[in-house]
């Protein structure tokens, strides 16, 4: 194997979890901030769906998004014919996969970090002509930063390591959509231990680095 086999998982999974962080970020966030804000007959069922994926098994989560995006389905047909290709057995389709698993963490951190916000303060910036969109912008998000920083790197990380729902969608094609947890099973499956254990430390050592960061940004001093 040449070092660019070696480094292409690696570039491939840091592409597909940057991408896909941004786009859970935005999505677990703005879901946090919509439901925070509505009473509703049925959010109970709505929340649930959403955490949905967090207790479902990869595999599950990896075979209803190749039915739903499949070429034979009509979502499927719409995006090939918008991007010229399938989505599936590409790396979007790993981002894809990757959103959905990594939705859950970053949707409850954001959750968690809105319900620490203390209401009074928001209600005072009302009180003073803030508009919603200001109170959200100067008191909501600056009070829950910690918890909305905490959020993305744990969506990063869950994005990384994604692995059973990526196999499903996107394959394990070398340097095409061999991702590192991918390329491990088929190094393990080669019998080529010592590659397998490259990349094991690799995602170890920056996973370490990410959980890290995430707590102390949960800390409180």
């Amino acid at each position: 194997m040449s070092w660019g086999d070696f480094l292409a998982p690696l570039w491939l999974s840091a592409k597909i979890a940057g991408t896909a962080s941004l786009f859970v970020f935005i999505l677990g966030t703005g879901a946090a901030c919509w439901m925070r804000q509505l009473r509703f007959t049925g959010k109970t069922v709505v929340e649930t769906l959403f955490m949905l994926p967090l207790v479902l098994p990869p595999t599950v989560i990896g075979f209803v998004l190749l039915v739903v995006f499949g070429r034979k389905s009509a979502i499927g047909r719409v995006t090939e014919w918008l991007w010229q290709q399938p989505i599936v057995f590409t790396w979007g389709a790993g981002v894809l996969a990757a959103v959905v698993v990594a939705f859950p963490l970053v949707y409850q951190t954001a959750k968690t970090g809105f319900a620490s916000v203390d209401p009074s303060l928001e209600e005072a910036a009302r009180s003073m002509g803030a508009s919603e969109s200001q109170v959200l912008r100067w008191v909501t998000l600056p009070l829950s930063s910690r918890f909305l920083m905490t959020g993305y790197i744990l969506g990063f990380a869950r994005a990384l390591g994604e692995f059973g729902a990526t196999i499903m969608i996107a394959g394990n094609i070398p340097r095409h959509t061999q991702t590192v947890p991918t390329a491990i099973y088929s190094a393990v499956d080669a019998g080529e231990y010592g590659y397998a254990w490259s990349w094991t430390a690799a995602v170890l050592l920056f996973s370490f680095a990410l959980l890290w960061i995430a707590n102390r940004q949960g800390r409180v001093d």
